[in-house]
């Protein structure tokens, strides 16, 4: 069974162990990065298998493998020999693993270690890409029996991702850690056992006197607790979200707090993806059983589904995959979810009498237009790119106008009700308005589909001037529990969401 290893990056003997004390229920082992240590603190690394009582590997990284060692190869030598020399007969007080990447052959430091029980892990590291042949990387770096191969690669697409998934596939008869780093690994980290590779790396968050942690990476806590890595199996239910950049989404949280609730043996992980077809490529081989789609496929996935509901097809998006053996079925959960919000909020039934203005036109949007159609209310569609506001008003006879003077001015008309469609605001984006030159009465009702931050600039430019004003978090936590519906095919257990 996959590993979690705590990546300790201190300055100090002392901080590692101080790091370690705090998450070491959530970890099977540490690594100890000697090159971010102080010169002097590197002197003292003998005795920190003991004092940390778990497994720690020994690792010396150089800058050019993406470390910090900047001293020579005789430098980093000497060290390595410092760390195994005076072994112990127990071998709790040894390093119980020590890296050496592909090219640092040293017999006599590998006939120590393995005289006293300390394996050898063999790795390589392609800091700009994704090997053509990953799978031969694989084999050549599997040279002695009992070394553990380390390949850490760096995709620039999810085709690269899906590549390394195939070359896991195919090498499943090696002990090795295969590592996809970056934004795009991050399901490389949570479903290593489907992989194949025995350990994946987890960094501490938030720490100011830490390095900051690597995209990709994730905290052992969130990693053990939140995706009960350690139960992760053949048999574990995959679900997951689809989307890109995917830096800001709580659909995670609320599925895997549930399913832990649950008892219930799946995961719900998230794939960035900066194209649907590697990902749905990915997902049929691991088996997946539904996904959440979200901003930008919403549309583009439509192709790809061998049937959809009514709602996505008179919307034109989909933003729920659910898997079946005839191939990928879509529904559409935002539509009730923003819907159900929205009234509840005003205390309507319907949206008769409101005239409502729309800003933005994509996959949201359409099941925004598609909702105050239905619920009798009245539209105007802005958006950025003014034809594609016309063709989404089109559909309802709404009014449409670009996000410019004379699209502003048509707003006077329409602002009983503001909703906010786009992703201008979200995190990574905090400092944009999407409408910052539309001055608030105060009378409007003004709905940011955004939930995080909890208040955007447009959010808060609208409560300072005397708005009513609701995000995007209660539309979350109703669609998520209608795609629940869509996923098991049963009810959502209401009782639970006091505990989400």
């Amino acid at each position: 069974m996959a590993k979690i290893c705590l990546c300790l990056t201190g300055k100090t003997i002392e901080k590692d162990l101080e790091i370690l004390k705090k998450y070491q229920k959530y970890v099977d082992l540490a690594e100890l990065r000697v090159d971010y240590l102080e010169p002097d603190e590197r002197l003292h690394i003998r005795r920190f298998p003991e004092q940390a009582g778990i497994p720690v590997i020994l690792t010396i990284r150089r800058d050019l493998d993406g470390g910090q060692f900047t001293g020579g190869e005789g430098a980093r030598i000497s060290l390595f020999s410092k760390g195994l020399a005076f072994a112990d007969v127990d071998p709790r007080r040894n390093f119980a693993y020590v890296d050496f990447e592909e090219y640092l052959n040293i017999p006599s430091l590998e006939e120590v270690a393995r005289t006293f029980g300390t394996r050898i892990i063999r790795s390589y590291h392609n800091m700009k890409g994704v090997d053509d042949d990953l799978v031969g990387r694989i084999k050549s770096l599997n040279r002695v029996g009992d070394e553990l191969v380390k390949v850490a690669v760096m995709p620039h697409t999810m085709e690269d991702v899906l590549r390394v998934f195939k070359a896991g596939w195919e090498t499943m008869e090696i002990d090795k850690i295969l590592i996809c780093m970056g934004h795009l690994g991050l399901p490389t980290r949570i479903l290593a056992e489907h992989l194949g590779s025995q350990i994946s790396y987890t960094s501490v968050r938030g720490d100011p006197t830490l390095p900051e942690i690597p995209l990709g990476q994730l905290d052992p806590q969130e990693l053990s607790e939140l995706y009960r890595f350690r139960t992760i199996t053949s048999k574990t239910r995959l679900f997951g979200i689809i989307g890109y950049p995917l830096k800001a989404t709580s659909s995670p949280p609320f599925f895997n707090r549930l399913f832990g609730l649950q008892n219930m043996d799946a995961v719900y992980v998230p794939f960035p993806a900066d194209s649907v077809e590697p990902f749905l490529k990915i997902a049929d081989t691991l088996g997946l059983a539904g996904a959440s789609v979200t901003v930008p496929y919403k549309e583009t996935i439509l192709p790809h589904l061998v049937k959809s509901s009514k709602q996505v097809q008179a919307i034109g998006a989909c933003n729920t995959i659910v898997y079946t053996p005839q191939g990928w079925v879509g529904y559409n959960a935002d539509a009730p979810g923003f819907s159900g919000s929205l009234l509840d909020f005003i205390g309507k039934k319907s949206f008769m009498g409101k005239r409502i203005t729309i800003i933005g036109a994509g996959g949201v949007a359409r099941a925004v237009a598609f909702e105050v159609h239905r619920l009798h209310g009245k539209a105007l569609i802005l958006n950025r790119t003014a034809f594609r506001a016309r063709d989404l008003a089109g559909i309802y006879r709404f009014a449409w106008g670009a996000m410019d003077v004379a699209g502003i001015k048509l707003m006077d008309k329409y602002n009983d009700i503001i909703i906010q469609t786009t992703s201008a605001g979200m995190e990574g984006h905090t400092e944009i308005d999407p409408l910052e030159s539309y001055k608030f009465a105060g009378h409007e009702t003004v709905m940011d589909l955004i939930y995080k931050p909890e208040q955007t600039l447009f959010l808060q430019r609208a409560e300072k001037a005397g708005c009513r004003i609701l995000n995007g978090l209660d539309m979350l936590n109703r669609q998520a529990k209608l795609q629940y519906e869509y996923f098991l095919g049963t009810e959502f257990p209401e009782p639970l969401s006091k505990l989400l």
